[in-house]
């Protein structure tokens, strides 16, 4: 008879991971050997495209770094150091090492992306400010989305009357804060227009 073999904890981590995350809502550098900056790229688009999607948690594998010098992972420090910037921009809520070589992160919602006020530090971190020339690239529908949404925004904030000047200037500043989001989908018009639902949605939850 032969014996049965205990499963080691990485396989049994791996098929809890699995479980709870899944293929979608996981992101494994190790399988493309990134560099830190090709791994910075991928998680950012990525995470803001699960944000979007409302994925809520997920998981991104950076590897240990044993085969690196010194056997520190510059990619898993790199991506570190992002999940930083990106929880103060309003698309991480919180983020845990679940394992040497792995990061559990918690996504924001959307509507706190929308909410994060412009930061005056590095030029890196700042919220892109387009000009309202812009905003003509945008369907009549993503218009009529984006026009709902900095109506809503400029509600919550107590506004008065609402000025067309005021609504297209929330309207810019909106655009601002979720086109890094969408701008990299197959139909990044469809992405702003779920964006902005994803917001209302949870404004309306509050």
């Amino acid at each position: 008879m032969t014996p049965i073999r205990a499963k080691s904890p990485l396989v049994l981590l791996q098929a809890f991971d699995e479980a709870r995350f899944g293929a979608s809502r996981t992101l494994n550098l190790r399988a493309h050997l990134p560099s830190a900056t090709q791994a910075v790229t991928r998680v950012e688009s990525w995470l803001r495209e699960q944000q979007v999607a409302r994925a809520g948690d997920v998981l991104i594998i950076t590897g240990r770094g044993n085969n690196s010098p010194g056997g520190i992972s510059v990619v898993r420090a790199a991506v570190s150091k992002r999940l930083t910037v990106l929880r103060r921009q309003g698309v991480v809520r919180t983020v845990r090492e679940h394992s040497p070589g792995a990061f559990a992160v918690s996504l924001a919602p959307i509507s706190a992306l929308v909410d994060a006020a412009p930061r005056s530090g590095r030029a890196s971190e700042r919220a892109p400010t387009p000009d309202p020339a812009l905003l003509a690239g945008i369907s009549p529908t993503g218009r009529t989305a984006l026009r709902a949404l900095a109506v809503r925004s400029l509600e919550e904030l107590g506004a008065g009357a609402l000025a067309e000047r005021l609504v297209v200037d929330e309207m810019v500043r909106l655009f601002g804060r979720l086109s890094a989001s969408v701008r990299d989908a197959a139909d990044p018009d469809a992405a702003l227009c779920a964006a902005v639902d994803a917001a209302l949605d949870e404004m309306d939850a509050r």
